[in-house]
């Protein structure tokens, strides 16, 4: 309920957070990685924004636009000779992305491919994994998985003829939580296990941020005899992954939150090499996934290449590819490990000062243990509304809001500094300071 706090209390609140900003004082300036000034920071008034918002989509590299120019100049000096004669050479394109995006994932460069966006390539998936039979049809997700992904499994579902409703399965957390445990995850799996032809979990699930342990339900899902796949969209370029050796069948990410590649970024996809020769495999076609050593020539019969690549479509999209370009250079440059141990000890700090905020009015979502999230924290304050997140943005402050009173703030390890973590518990503190307690 909202109402005047005494001034008592106002000064009991900002004891609070003294510890915080001795911390920063003592950190700031030594902890800092490199790679701020390599991304252009909102400005407002004059004045940087704090941006927590990468979980959403991620900020853009300097060099993205240079990147994109140098392409359109090759269109206008080369034309369709471009895809030969460019700089990077269009036909071939993708590849120059493979390397780079499987470091980020922990997978060998010919189970990735970049292609498409996350939906698509989902489908695509699930076509090749999702093979119902009449006793193995059920797909099971996360409770509160992105909508997208709820919708695209319940078309699937459909379209082999069976319904939602009988054939999918929700992982929910045990009664009163927001958390799923290890031992809830086996339990489901293997109350259902033997009707499971798919287990679909988003790495990070969105609205919590809590991870999933990927090698864990892998396992458990491939002795029950279920295909698994995952939806990396808040996992890619933020957790430290490794999908060749956890097993997975299949996954899918887009690269507009953590890998920094601009709105509506293609997606990356991972295909695990037991399936990189199995050409029976049942897939959707097209002729960029077709032989290239014979793709100009036409031919009537498809033959799909060897790894993740035997899954693309189309020809490569230029434009979008050299903004990723553009950011997987710096994640190249910075090493996936780096980043993950700075992320860990941003958000560590960032949850510490935030428990120790207001805990009779704010509830963190997210687990406190850092191996079960990445940097996204979710903040749950009671009684709350949207003017909250209202008042965050007039202090200049960006993050977002879910219904129906939950903040997610991401400190993201290549651009967030331990400045944007003080203007954010202090900007928290003013505003929970108009709220009961």
């Amino acid at each position: 309920m909202k109402g005047k706090v005494s001034k008592a209390d106002k000064n009991e609140r900002n004891q609070l957070l003294l510890p915080f900003l001795a911390w920063y004082i003592m950190t700031s300036i030594s902890k800092s990685l490199p790679y701020r000034d390599q991304f252009i920071i909102p400005k407002e008034g004059g004045k940087q924004l704090h941006y927590f918002c990468g979980n959403s989509l991620g900020l853009q590299p300097k060099k993205a636009s240079r990147y994109i120019q140098r392409e359109l100049d090759d269109w206008a000096k080369y034309a369709v000779k471009g895809h030969e004669m460019a700089e990077y050479p269009w036909v071939k394109y993708h590849e120059f992305l493979t390397e780079p995006m499987a470091r980020v994932v922990g997978a060998k460069f010919h189970e990735v491919v970049v292609m498409n966006t996350l939906s698509v390539n989902l489908h695509l998936m699930m076509v090749s994994f999702y093979r119902p039979t009449a006793k193995r049809n059920k797909i099971l997700i996360e409770y509160s998985s992105f909508p997208s992904d709820r919708y695209a499994v319940e078309s699937q579902i459909r379209f082999h003829g069976y319904e939602p409703q009988e054939c999918l399965v929700v992982l929910r957390p045990e009664e009163g939580s927001h958390y799923v445990s290890h031992e809830q995850i086996e339990k489901t799996i293997g109350q259902h296990g033997d009707q499971l032809a798919l287990v679909l979990i988003g790495s990070v699930n969105y609205y919590t941020g809590q991870a999933y342990p990927i090698a864990k339900i892998t396992r458990w899902a491939q002795s029950a005899g279920a295909c698994v796949g995952f939806d990396l969209a808040h996992g890619a370029g933020n957790l430290l992954l490794n999908l060749h050796e956890d097993g997975p069948d299949f996954a899918v990410w887009c690269s507009y939150k953590y890998l920094n590649a601009g709105p509506g970024g293609l997606s990356g996809c991972f295909v695990h090499e037991r399936h990189a020769a199995n050409y029976d495999l049942p897939r959707f076609a097209g002729w960029w996934g077709h032989n290239k050593a014979n793709r100009f020539k036409m031919p009537d019969r498809m033959e799909p290449m060897f790894g993740a690549e035997g899954w693309q479509l189309s020809n490569p999209p230029i434009f979008p590819m050299a903004s990723l370009m553009a950011s997987l250079e710096l994640f190249d440059q910075a090493g996936i490990e780096a980043l993950r141990e700075r992320s860990v000890e941003l958000t560590q700090n960032l949850y510490d000062a935030l428990v120790a905020l207001a805990p009779e009015q704010l509830n963190v979502l997210t687990p406190s243990e850092p191996g079960e999230r990445g940097c996204q924290l979710s903040i749950q304050i009671k009684n709350a509304d949207k003017s909250i997140y209202e008042k965050l943005v007039q202090k200049n402050i960006v993050a977002d809001w879910r219904e129906p009173d939950v903040i997610r703030v991401a400190p993201v390890p290549l651009y967030n500094t331990e400045a944007d973590l003080e203007a954010l518990v202090v900007g928290l503190a003013e505003i929970l300071s108009d709220y009961g307690r």
